[in-house]
Formats: structure tokens, sequence, C-alpha cells
């Protein structure tokens, strides 16, 4: 591969090793992994395997790891910055079966959502990390929303949380399961979004597609009797 002048060496060096020692260790370890899916009433959960079609799924950055591997033969694509923390993703979700769109709700928001505009058209799935890149954690941004009024595709509020699992210090308490741990995937009501959305209906519709990603998280929690925050 060419030399990205983007990239300083060591960041190349990175790039061209970190994905493939992470593919090949969650390539094993997922496998010890055991999901168990959970979903509000009348909601119809995306189970594991499942190829999924012309829809929007909406989870909490920190919950990444797990869905990489829940969601790995659905032919979703991402959404993911275009920072060297972007690229990294990028390549190491490449070799999961991700296709991405380069983008945030920072910068290139425009051409993030006409990317993704085009992957509901050819009916595969787009996947936002709704608090990413940076937060603040538990906060969605207005990028799903606005996708769902272009498109009309349907948005689908998930959370996936493990069992037992490492937590880092970061701005969204990064979830690494641990092997053989049990992970709950609840899934809430899903969020619809008009073509005629009056601009000021916006921010309610991302109020409720926040609270609808919330209530999985913490009925997730509940599932393995966690504390709630």
């Amino acid at each position: 591969m060419a030399a990205d002048p983007k990239f300083t060496f060591f960041q190349r060096l990175v790039l061209a090793m970190v994905p493939r020692v992470v593919w090949a260790l969650f390539s094993i370890v997922g496998r010890t992994w055991r999901f168990e899916v959970i979903a509000e009433e009348g909601v119809t959960p995306v189970l594991f395997g499942q190829k999924a079609g012309p829809e929007i799924y909406c989870f909490w950055h920190q919950c990444v790891l797990p869905c990489t591997v829940y969601f790995r033969r659905s032919g979703a694509v991402i959404l993911i910055s275009k920072s060297f923390d972007g690229e990294l993703i990028t390549r190491t979700l490449k070799m999961f079966g991700f296709d991405a769109v380069r983008g945030s709700s920072s910068r290139s928001a425009r051409e993030g959502l006409l990317g993704l505009s085009h992957v509901i058209e050819t009916g595969r799935t787009a996947i936002f990390t709704a608090d990413g890149p940076r937060g603040p954690i538990y906060q969605t941004k207005m990028g799903p929303i606005k996708l769902a009024q272009i498109t009309g595709a349907p948005i689908g509020a998930f959370h996936l949380e493990p069992e037992r699992a490492w937590t880092l210090r970061s701005w969204d308490r990064f979830l690494i399961p641990k092997p053989f741990t049990r992970i709950c995937v609840s899934w809430a009501r899903w969020t619809h979004v008009p073509a005629d959305l009056a601009a000021e209906e916006f921010e309610p519709r991302r109020e409720e597609l926040n609270a609808a990603i919330e209530r999985a998280r913490l009925r997730a929690l509940d599932y393995f009797g966690k504390a709630r925050p």
C-alpha cells in the first residue's frame, strides 16, 4: 500500500498492523460470546447473522466491539470520521466485512449524509455511533434524523451490554467484553421521521431517538442486574 502523506510513519505502521491484530483476536474471542436478545413490546429485533435492509441503526460509541461481531454478516455501512482514529476503525471494520462512508457530525457532514443516503437507496443498512466520534457520551447527533428525513428509512435503536467487560477510561467508557461472557442485545422502539418534518420538529425527534437508545441501554443493565448510573 502506498504511503499516505496525511499520516506519520508511526501512524502508517499502526494502520498496517493493528487492524490485522484486532481482527485475528476478536475473530477468536467473539466466538466465545453469547448474545441474548431482548426488545421492547411490539419491536422485532434484528438477530445475529440476519441480513439487514434499507434501515438506519443507532447505538452508543462504547459498544462498538460487540456490535462489530454481532452485525458482521449484515452488510451494513458505517459513518466514520476522516481522522486518524477513523482511518484505523475503517480498516479494522473492513476486515470484518463492513463498508464505510467517511464523514462526521463536525466535518464533511454533508458528504457523509449523501454517502449514507446512497447506501439506503441501494437497499443496505446505515449505522451511526450516535454519540461519536468524540461525544458527549449518551447524546445523539442530528445526523440520523436528517438521514431518515431524506430517505424515509426507519431508525432502529439498540444497545449491546456485556455481562463482564473491561471499561476503558475514555470519554465513551469503551467496553471490551471478556471471553465467554454473555452480551445482552437490547432493542427499543423504532423512530420514524416524516419527509415534511418542520425545522422546529427536528430537535424533539432527536430527543425521541436519544431516549430510545438510552432505554435500550438501561434495560440491558437491568437484564444483568447492574446498577443504573
